[in-house]
């Protein structure tokens, strides 16, 4: 039977609809059940299976988990009903007994008669006692064939508002069945709060106010899963007595709605150079430079805020750092790219050339999706040989991303860690759909209606999807053998043939490349029949999650169906997901949060908000810059972070800004860009070349090279699970000791091109004639040999970290004793203008101007310098070294 409801527009429709509750055709078991002369018989799927789910005998510290309690197990949650009943009512101690019912371990375990290690559940003579009792006497029956399908289940009240700590309201649930009937099935239902601190919620769904706060109550019972919103109003600012607050967005009214109920008032605008670090940021992973921001403030047009963002969304650095984030979310990690490609790292470059080009051509994000989920190696009618002629020559092109002019992308299938189909569709649920189904692999998914049945089914749609190393087909093994032939490799294996393939490709030769295709129908395998050469039957159909079943056997490319579901109009999923990771870049949190779980018990934080701006994306045909103009034009983004008593302590209704620390590509761009020259500081934004935001992989195998240890320190994504939390940015000491004394940064204020040189070489300053050139001791020549062999033997290994240390001793040692003839006997430098250079230093580190105080400080401090040079390091040292620089606000 189909057991599946879709989602979020059914059920969360229902919580938010101001439709009065009409009366129950049914009064819950409770009352019905109450006397023990009750003849009505219950119904297994009903009121047997949800009692059981209320009382927690299918949870997972009892008979639900994996090794059941006891010699008895029943399905997680109880979803699976015909395994549930065999158990109950087969094998050789069933826990029922029809001939004698009242010897049944279903009725005597729960009320202690029998030993039960769960202890008492319920009383003899109590209503629980009689709905199992009478279901026992009837025959203990189900018949999965005429059983209903719960349709709606109704919850009143649809959202509750308290005032007062400790105020209670019951909630009243009514389960709607395809048949028409009506129950009232409070009692049957299984209640959650998620958050205990705002709200409670006892067994029987009465709801107890705490903290002041807003938070949900889930309601559970059957496949319907209906979140309730809960407000406690954190001041006395609400409906008619809060404040007239402007609403210059569709985005800023949905969410003034809310905080009108919540009485939090927003925080005031941000001011233009806040408004300019945080967009350059959020938006290009860019800071912006001082001549910039300069020029920003200078502007007195209106609409400049607006001109900017457009501005920036034509920058080369919007597409990178939106390539990179993309990257994230479809898993882009070198090290599950392994071999599918004979050049090394290809397959990880190829993969975000490809999203880079079409995020820069703003091609539609359903077309992105459709050019992923529907990938294959091959384009058309193109051969084996052609297809491996043409990749080919994309390793030897000499223009930029030639792999990007491929029609699809197919690495996203190809990587080791997705080669099962269940493997594929909990990565194609993540990816694109923001759901976490993994759980219903096992059990019934603990916080969604999701089954092990439609799971099973779902997988159908990725069967047939397969990466051939040697081609795939015969007309392509045997092009595969001809091209061996020619090279004359033929023997060669593993590493050594690899190596032969990226040598032949440099000489201008075709060599054979791996291929992902979808094969035909009668070529379905599993891993265990593969293993031992045994064809499984092909899978005939599949079932969409919203329960569509879909005649696979009959399309070339199951993954069409699939493809044409997810863009439907009626799909919830795919705009959601990526409106709600989009705007967690902007506001520190999702809409929904975690970003990747929209489950049906993580109910948006603003549903109004979340449907309006995925409904919007969908109507403006998915274009992502128009979700960033969306997003940024609100007040809501351009709100300051300095907050005021009602919004203090919000961090998820957007009242404010909330400050938060630069993820980790941000991080290590803008630190070199804070130091360099003026002229490298001004291109950032246009010339990725060494940009973090333009790394292309994640990996393992790249953490001892260039950047990548510090990118690990900041937590980048390292894409290896179906998690957005792959990606972090919390705050560690290893942070801390990067930005103050690692060699990276050390040399970043000394190299040649550091915008200390810069004003050095502008202003004639030298080192001061205080500071004395001690004598060059008798080993000197001897120790800046072996400093010297060190950097070559360091390069040699090919061990970058290393060389850049032992080229900053090198440095520091040459400098400590160099010749005194070096340095300058006399100050030659005209008079500085200390203000001048301290704002400048404050305006490409914090991008704002200093307060007097700290200009005064400041000043103080360069005076006081022994050392001019050293003393405009020490001041630009000292502002990164601040909070405010690694963090936006």
């Amino acid at each position: 039977m189909q057991r599946n409801l879709f989602p979020s527009l059914v059920f969360s429709a229902m919580v938010i609809s101001s439709v009065p509750l009409l009366a129950a055709e049914l009064p819950s078991v409770e009352k019905r059940f109450a006397d023990a002369s009750v003849s009505e018989t219950p119904d297994f799927q009903r009121h047997v299976v949800p009692l059981m789910g209320r009382l927690g005998c299918n949870g997972r510290s009892c008979h639900g988990s994996f090794q059941g309690r006891g010699g008895f197990q029943l399905s997680l949650f109880g979803y699976d009903f015909r395994a549930d009943h065999a158990a109950l009512t087969e094998g050789d101690e069933p826990r029922v007994s029809v001939k004698e019912p009242m010897d049944s371990m279903i009725l005597n375990k729960p009320t202690d008669e029998f030993e039960h290690e769960g202890g008492k559940r319920f009383e003899r003579d109590s209503w629980q006692y009689h709905v199992f009792r009478r279901w026992v006497e009837a025959g203990a029956k189900y018949d999965a064939e005429s059983a209903q399908a719960l349709v709606a289940l109704e919850v009143t009240p649809a959202e509750i508002q308290f005032h007062k700590d400790q105020e209670q309201v019951a909630l009243q649930a009514v389960a709607v069945w395809d048949d028409g009937t009506r129950e009232d099935v409070t009692p049957l239902c299984r209640f959650q709060s998620n958050d205990d601190a705002v709200v409670a919620v006892d067994e029987t769904g009465l709801v107890t106010s705490g903290e002041k706060g807003d938070s949900h109550v889930v309601v559970f019972y059957d496949n319907a899963v209906v979140p309730v919103p809960i407000m406690r109003p954190v001041s006395d600012q609400i409906d008619q007595a809060y404040p007239d607050v402007a609403t210059s967005t569709k985005v800023d009214e949905l969410i003034v709605a809310k905080l009108r109920k919540m009485g939090i008032v927003p925080s005031d605008l941000c001011t233009d150079a806040e408004f300019l670090r945080r967009m350059s940021l959020d938006l290009t992973g860019t800071l912006p430079s001082a001549s910039e921001i300069e020029a920003f403030l200078a502007d007195s047009a209106q609409d400049k805020r607006a001109q900017k963002v457009d501005e920036l969304l034509e920058s080369p650095a919007y597409a990178a750092w939106w390539a990179t984030r993309f990257c994230d979310y479809t898993g882009n990690n070198s090290d599950a790219l392994n071999n599918v490609t004979p050049v090394r790292e290809m397959a990880g470059q190829a993969w975000y050339d490809w999203i880079y080009d079409r995020i820069a051509r703003n091609v539609p994000y359903d077309e992105i999706v459709a050019g992923i989920v529907l990938s294959e190696s091959r384009e058309g009618d193109e051969s084996y040989r052609e297809y491996c002629e043409a990749m080919s020559d994309i390793c030897r092109a000499d223009e930029q991303r030639p792999f990007a002019e491929r029609e699809t992308m197919p690495y996203y299938w190809a990587r080791r860690t997705i080669r099962q189909p269940e493997d594929r569709a909990i990565a194609f649920a993540y990816t694109f759909m923001g759901i976490r189904i993994e759980c219903a692999q096992c059990h019934k998914h603990p916080f969604d209606q999701w089954s092990k049945n439609d799971f099973e089914q779902f997988t159908g749609f990725f069967s047939r999807i397969t990466l051939g190393n040697n081609g795939l087909g015969n007309d392509a093994k045997a092009q595969y053998q001809e091209m061996v032939a020619e090279l004359g490799i033929e023997g060669k294996r593993g590493g050594e043939l690899r190596k032969s393939f990226s040598q032949l490709i440099e000489k201008g030769k075709t060599v054979p490349f791996p291929e992902v295709a979808v094969t035909g129908a009668k070529a379905t395998y599993n891993k265990k029949d593969k293993k031992q050469g045994k064809e499984a039957p092909a899978r005939k159909t599949a079932r969409l999650l919203d329960g569509q079943v879909i005649d696979v056997a009959s399309v070339d490319d199951p993954r069409k169906p699939l493809m044409d579901w997810l863009r439907s109009g009626d799909n919830p999923y795919l705009a959601r997901a990526i409106v709600n990771r989009i705007w967690a870049n902007y506001f520190n949190v999702g809409i929904v949060q975690p970003t990747d779980d929209l489950s049906l018990a993580h109910p948006p934080s603003n549903a109004p908000l979340l449907d309006y701006l995925a409904r919007e994306f969908v109507a403006h045909g998915y274009d992502l810059k128009w979700l960033h103009r969306e997003i940024i034009a609100s007040d809501a983004y351009q709100r300051s972070w300095r907050p005021n008593e009602t919004n203090m302590h919000d961090e998820k209704n957007f009242s404010r800004a909330i400050p938060r620390r630069l993820p980790a590509e941000v991080a290590y761009d803008v630190l070199r860009q804070a130091l360099v020259n003026d002229e490298q500081a001004a291109v950032a934004r246009d010339d990725l070349k060494g940009r973090a935001i333009a790394i292309a992989t994640a990996g393992a195998r790249n953490n001892s090279r260039g950047p990548q240890y510090a990118l690990t320190v900041f937590g980048r994504s390292i894409r290896e699970s179906n998690c957005d939390c792959d990606r972090t940015n919390d705050a560690s000491l290893l942070q801390t000791v990067y930005i103050q004394n690692d060699s990276d940064t050390l040399m970043l204020l000394d190299d040649r091109d550091s915008w200390v040189a810069q004003v050095s070489k502008e202003l004639g300053l030298s080192k001061s004639a205080k500071q004395k050139t001690p004598p060059r001791p008798k080993n000197y020549d001897t120790v800046i040999e072996n400093l010297e062999k060190q950097v070559q033997r360091h390069h040699r290994r090919g061990d970058d970290a290393a060389e850049r240390k032992a080229k900053v001793a090198l440095k520091a040692y040459r400098e400590r004793f160099q010749d005194s003839s070096d340095e300058a006997g006399e100050e030659t430098a005209a008079e500085w203008n200390v203000d001048a250079l301290i704002e400048r230093a404050y305006l490409r580190t914090l991008s704002r101007r200093p307060t007097t105080d700290e200009l005064a400080a400041s000043a103080d401090f360069l005076r006081e310098s022994e050392d001019r040079v050293e003393g405009l390091k020490g001041l630009l040292w000292a502002l990164v070294n601040t909070k405010e620089f690694i963090v936006n606000h």
